[in-house]
């Protein structure tokens, strides 16, 4: 199973809903395949353009690792050697702070990740994760 784009435009119109409830800053959103290729993205009005290498990085970080962005953080703390060495490999692509969230299927398979960034890393993943629940699938922050 893959995000289909009816599923990716879910994500993204909730996890933007959720950022304007929360009166959260200007959000921009990215949903990965499991391949971590890009299936949908939208920056709000106001966001600073860099922010989509941003929401990639932590979304790719997630998939290719099968990590979330919690996971990362707390790896890097512990492991710096080890983060600064997987983004070589990934060519400085990864992002490993919250926000970065991989998504799964009802089986528990991942089949792709949701990267936000705009606001704080945690209120980030607060909005990927009421996304990723508005699609119906399960969100692993």
């Amino acid at each position: 199973m893959s995000i289909s784009l009816r599923k990716a435009r879910t994500i993204i119109r909730k996890a933007l809903e959720t950022g304007r409830e929360m009166e959260l800053k200007p959000l921009s959103v990215v949903v990965l395949d499991a391949g971590g290729h890009v299936q949908a993205f939208e920056r709000e009005d106001g966001a600073a353009p860099g922010r989509f290498a941003i929401a990639q990085g932590k979304a790719y970080g997630a998939v290719m690792l099968g990590m979330a962005g919690t996971a990362q953080m707390a790896r890097a703390e512990q492991q710096a050697y080890f983060i600064a060495s997987v983004n070589g490999v990934f060519g400085g692509q990864v992002v490993p702070v919250p926000g970065g969230v991989l998504v799964r299927d009802k089986k528990g398979a991942v089949i792709g990740a949701v990267g936000v960034t705009g606001d704080t890393s945690d209120n980030d993943a607060i909005a990927a994760v009421a996304g990723i629940e508005a699609a119906s699938l399960a969100a692993e922050i």
